[in-house]
């Protein structure tokens, strides 16, 4: 298998998991500042142009949350439930997706991904109301998380991977962490995961001062 990815947010979850599990995929950087996602070869994969991507034999998956629950399952994991779970499960991928990363991914993208790609300053108005929304999910989330270790039952799923995305880089991105105990000791907790920490292939040192 192949798993192509770049070092954003959604592509960090699949390969946490992969590194976690152990997977036998091979990583494959596609290179998205200089446009590979764009051209021929890579649309072929994934037509929408995005990672990351999970090539199994002849099949194409692509979605991270999928990708998770898939390499889960190949390796009879249990970070994808076959049980009760599986529907809280799928609840907290649907409310990140709608509500805590789409808000802290709107941070990250306007304060780390804009100044490094020459975009210019965050938008004021995107990031107040960014801000606004990521406080309003963060205080439902912190609740959640009063007096348990993990987002479901008492054992890390896809679910801690994907409501954690934006987190390794809240300092950067201004996400406001500090406010919320329950979510930074949950978050420290899953930054005892060496995957967690660095799931990304190391880089040679002149591709990546290139």
């Amino acid at each position: 298998m192949k798993l192509y990815y770049c070092e954003t947010l959604n592509p960090r979850k699949a390969c946490a998991v992969a590194r976690l599990l152990g997977s036998p995929v091979e990583f494959v950087r596609v290179d998205l500042p200089h446009g590979e996602h764009r051209q021929a070869p890579f649309l072929a994969i994934n037509p929408n142009g995005r990672v990351p991507v999970l090539r199994d034999g002849d099949w194409s998956l692509w979605e991270a949350n999928a990708i998770m629950c898939h390499l889960s399952d190949l390796a009879g994991a249990d970070l994808w439930p076959h049980d009760r779970r599986q529907i809280e499960v799928m609840r907290w991928l649907s409310w990140d997706s709608q509500h805590f990363t789409r808000h802290t991914g709107t941070l990250w993208f306007e304060h780390v991904v804009k100044p490094h790609i020459g975009m210019g300053e965050p938008d004021r108005a995107i990031v107040a109301a960014a801000l606004a929304e990521t406080h309003r999910s963060a205080r439902l989330l912190d609740d959640h998380f009063d007096g348990r270790t993990h987002v479901v039952g008492d054992a890390l799923t896809v679910a801690d991977f994907a409501l954690a995305s934006a987190l390794p880089d809240a300092g950067a991105a201004r996400i406001p962490l500090d406010d919320y105990p329950n979510i930074r000791r949950w978050h420290d907790r899953l930054n005892e995961l060496e995957a967690w920490r660095q799931p990304f292939p190391s880089r040679p040192h002149t591709e990546a001062a290139a």
